[in-house]
């Protein structure tokens, strides 16, 4: 069945779309937004099915009551990981970084806002957004080591290094300590501070939306792919891509418009 943004209505977090933003609220406020296993499936799943709808053109991703998310729920997934065996255990590892991969797969920037609580899997999702806006009450901590576990978790040792830095991101790692909304915004993790967080967000995410969607694909998959690139690779693939783009209508009326001294309507085509 083919994925209808306009009607969705999934069981373990909120969906709203409007204007060709979709914005996805985990909402176990009273838990701090902890996900579960179920959680984790529908989320990589909707990522995924992303790949499929070009009506949405920009993801905002949140949390409901003040905090983002607290990571793994400690009693519905915690304790039950104490129990399984080296098969299980990797059936879950596996399914936790494949919402990862989805949420890189995905043609939409997706905005990550953050308040409050952001920890685990919530620092995780929140480092694998595009863009990421934060209010200043936010702290943020990859605790694995806290519970007897390694930072390299859901991508986080080749991530966090390329956002902030080798030597920050392995004190993170190795420490579990809370990353202030101040020293994110110092060491590049946040693209800005917020006190209007969501709103600011959304607008954003409205910016976006309004741009040309293939562009911004290319851009957020060559934002990837290139990291393992050399220079020429490099070179040679954004050539390619950008003369792809130019033979785009979103092209042709950009120059109209500009032509005309107008701003340019981009749809997507």
């Amino acid at each position: 069945m083919r994925f209808d943004p306009t009607s969705f209505q999934p069981a373990h977090f909120l969906w709203d779309f409007e204007n060709g933003v979709a914005t996805i609220t985990l909402n176990r406020p009273e838990r701090k937004n902890p996900l579960t296993f179920e959680s984790y499936d529908e989320l990589r799943a909707t990522f995924y099915n992303l790949d499929h709808d070009y009506s949405v053109k920009a993801v905002v991703l949140r949390g409901a009551g003040g905090n983002f998310c607290s990571g793994g729920d400690v009693h519905e997934i915690i304790g039950p990981l104490t129990r399984m065996d080296h098969n299980g255990l990797l059936r879950f590892t596996r399914m936790t970084g494949d919402l990862v991969r989805a949420m890189r797969a995905c043609p939409q920037p997706i905005i990550a806002a953050v308040d409050g609580v952001c920890a685990g899997a919530g620092a995780i999702m929140a480092m694998a957004s595009d863009l990421r806006l934060a209010a200043p009450n936010a702290k943020t901590a990859f605790l694995f080591t806290r519970v007897g576990l390694s930072g390299a978790d859901m991508g986080a040792c080749a991530f966090l290094p390329r956002i902030i830095g080798h030597g920050r991101a392995a004190e993170l790692l190795f420490t579990g300590r809370n990353m202030s909304a101040e020293e994110g915004l110092a060491w590049g993790f946040w693209n800005r501070l917020s006190d209007n967080l969501f709103a600011d967000a959304r607008a954003l995410a409205g910016d976006i939306a309004a741009g040309p969607s293939i562009a911004h694909a290319i851009t957020k998959t060559q934002l990837h792919a290139e990291w393992t690139m050399t220079l020429d690779q490099v070179l040679e693939a954004e050539a390619q891509v950008q003369a792809g783009c130019m033979q785009t209508n979103d092209f042709r009326r950009a120059y109209e418009a500009f032509a005309a001294k107008q701003r340019p309507e981009f749809k997507g085509d």
